[in-house]
Order: structure tokens, then sequence, then C-alpha cells
């Protein structure tokens, strides 16, 4: 069993949840937009697919259950798995939702489940932690993927301590502490023992009869990893390889870029070929790209798309039904979809890249401004159905959706 929580981004018009995505997330539920021209819970699901004896993915969110079952259904179907969403009646975390549907993880009797985070990009070595998992020889033991960060950013995620010597237990484990800790980080992505539900049973019994707070809603981290740490039911699995945490419009595309560099070897026959082509790009079918305009490295086209004579983009992702006028020039950037970008017009972001001689460097989230209320640098977003006339400048800004630009814009948000 797999579960992929969605968690706070399908509260994204209440309560200011997920509003580093936005204003991407207006438009569409984050965790259905597309990285390298897939949806971000699609590249989960296909990992799934290829776990042995995988019996079903289980979606978790609040969004209503119309705007997801065209992707569940598509995904059922390619990818041959069951794939259902359950829709919380309110928002839950992540154990709240675990403890919710119990009986639809405990169906067909699995030894263990997956529990992913929707918002993580990484190459899911699931079956090896799987493997990892099951070494342990009990039911009631909890494997995190764990990954190590630079020390100035491990608060920014739970923080594991764990006893190498001795299977890689976890010790102690410290949601986003307030000094340092460890810079062995959580990654999102959990095993959990079928007997785990036991224990978060009788941790909602416990807070029932106390009566603290909102008793149904329960987070993961805090109220069961940090009480399972030094229990000997916790171990860590080190991931070594790439991870990243899908926060901001920033990360969206520096994942993206992951992605398609791992089609070369999966799939490359989806990557663009051609003279204008510059690294990995991947262009829709349907969407219509001028010889003469240069495309790459990090490049995607989505569907219905026009792309005209001389247009140059790099490092940017341009979403469904968009006009791109000809000789434009798009850099580190996101366009909404059904945007339009007049000829000569110049879109342009700062790059959010790590840094290749720091040690466990992984790309950040910066928070949208600084100290002194000033916008941090990062890529520039075109809101859904966006007018930029031809000429125009649009540097290091976030325009929100269907607005028709009037003039250059520099440094802003555009409401």
């Amino acid at each position: 069993k797999v579960l992929i929580c969605l968690k706070q981004w399908y509260q994204r018009r209440v309560r200011g949840k997920g509003t580093r995505f936005r204003p991407l997330s207006l438009e569409i539920a984050k965790p259905l937009f597309p990285l390298a021209g897939r949806a971000m819970i699609e590249h989960h699901i296909e990992a799934c697919s290829k776990l042995n004896d995988m019996q079903e993915v289980i979606l978790i969110g609040s969004e209503p259950t119309s705007e997801m079952t065209p992707f569940v259904r598509e995904a059922s179907t390619k990818y041959g798995v069951s794939v259902v969403y359950l829709q919380e009646y309110k928002p839950l975390g992540t154990a709240g939702g675990i403890f919710h549907f119990r009986d639809q993880i405990r169906k067909g009797n699995p030894s263990s489940f997956f529990v992913m985070n929707a918002d993580v990009c990484c190459d899911f070595p699931l079956q090896e932690m799987l493997n990892s998992h099951m070494r342990h020889g009990r039911n009631d033991v909890i494997t995190i993927m764990g990954t190590e960060v630079e020390k100035a950013h491990s608060s920014l995620y739970g923080c594991i301590v764990a006893n190498d010597a001795n299977n890689n237990e976890v010790e102690h484990y410290v949601e986003k502490p307030e000094t340092y800790v460890s810079n062995t980080i959580n990654c999102g992505i959990y095993v959990l023992g079928i007997g785990v539900l036991d224990h978060i049973k009788s941790l909602f019994n416990e807070q029932e009869k106390l009566s603290t707070g909102d008793s149904d809603s329960q987070g993961l981290e805090r109220n069961i990893l940090t009480k399972y740490a030094g229990s000997r039911k916790l171990f860590v699995y080190r991931h070594h390889g790439f991870w990243s945490a899908v926060k901001t419009p920033g990360t969206a595309v520096f994942s993206s870029q992951f992605y398609l560099s791992r089609q070369r070897d999966i799939n490359p026959d989806r990557l663009a070929q051609g003279p204008n082509i510059i690294g990995d790009v991947l262009i829709h079918p349907t969407a219509k790209v001028a010889s003469t305009a240069v495309l790459g490295p990090n490049v995607t086209i989505g569907a219905n798309t026009v792309v005209k004579d001389g247009v140059r983009i790099k490092h940017t992702i341009v979403l469904d039904g968009c006009t791109i006028e000809s000789h434009a020039c798009i850099l580190y950037s996101v366009v909404g979809g059904s945007t339009q970008v007049g000829s000569w017009a110049r879109i342009e972001g700062t790059p959010n890249n790590v840094n290749p001689n720091q040690p466990f460097a992984h790309v950040t989230n910066p928070s949208t401004f600084n100290e002194d209320g000033k916008l941090n640098p990062n890529i520039t977003v075109l809101g859904h159905n966006t007018s930029v006339p031809k000429g125009t400048m649009v540097l290091n800004s976030i325009i929100l959706p269907y607005k028709d630009i009037g003039h250059s814009y520099k440094n802003v948000i555009l409401l």
C-alpha cells in the first residue's frame, strides 16, 4: 500500500496554506502541477508501480473528488495499479488521515505501507527502502527516508539523530528545531508496519480522553515520530541520491530539471531533438514550435502552446495553451496557462541553483520577502491568462492571474 498525502495544498483557498506556491496553485492543485510534463504526484505513482507486490495507491486530501477523478482514472490505466482518492471531511494532518482511513489501509492485509508527502522530488529508491525496513522483522516499526543537508538549512526540516552502529536506529527526532540538532533531515517518505496503526489508535484515544485541541487532526512528525524516537521502533534509511522539497515555483523549475534529466536514461524518446534544442527539453505533441526558436536547457512546453520564430527559452516551464510571439525571451520563469507573451518581450527571473562546491547542498525554499520587506531574488511567475505586450520586460516578479500588463515591471508582485 502507498498513501500519498496531499495535505495543505488542498486548503490553498483557506487558512493561508501553500501560499509560497501561489499564484500557480490558484488555478491548479499543487500536486497536479506538471514537472517535466507530468503531474507532481504522477512521478510518485510511477515509482510505486515498480514495487514488488504493489496493491494500491491511496491519495488523501481535502479537494473535491470531482477535481481529482480524471487524474486518478488516467493514472490507474497508465500505470496498471489501483489508484483511489479519499477526500477528508476536514484537514486531518498526516496521522489523522491515516487513522481516519485505517480500514482502507488494512484492506488486503498488507504487512506494511508507504506514506509519502506529495511535494517531494527524488529518484524514489522505494524497493531498497522497503527491503531495509523489512529486515527489522517487526510490524510496529517505522522507517524514515533521510538525507543530509547543509547545517545552516537543517532547522527548516525535521532533524534526525541516528545510531549508525545500531542499524540506523533513530535515537532523537525534532521537527523544525530552533537550534542545530543534526544535518540528517526527514525527506517526507516513510514505511510503516501495519502494527503502527494500533499505536496511532491509542494516540487518538488518549487525545479524546484528554480533550486537548482538535483530536481528529494529528501530525505524523510531531505526534508520532518524536514519541517513537529512542524506542527501538524508528529507523532511518539514508538516501544519497537527489532529493528536493517542492515548496515554491523556483524549486518546481529545479525539480523539473531533475525529472527531465532522468528521461535521458529512462525514456529518451520523450525529449525533443533538433539543431536548436539545447540539453533536456520536453515539448507536448500538440504544441507548435517554430524551427528557429531556441529552447533549453530545462524547458517544458505544455499542450496547445505556440512558440513562434526567434523565441529563446531556457530553465522555464510553459503551461498549456500559451502563445509566445516572435523573438520573445523567457529565462528562469514559469508561464501560466493561456498566457500571451508579445514579440520582443523579456521575461526573466533569478536562478535558484545549488552551490556545487558545498557538501550536501540542496536547493532551498526561500521566503517571498526578506527582512526588509523586499522581494527575495527568485524566478518570475506569470499567472494564468496573463497578457504581456510586445517589447515589455518583466524581471524577478510575480504576476497574478488575468492581468493585462501595461508596462515593464521589476521586483514586484502585481495583484
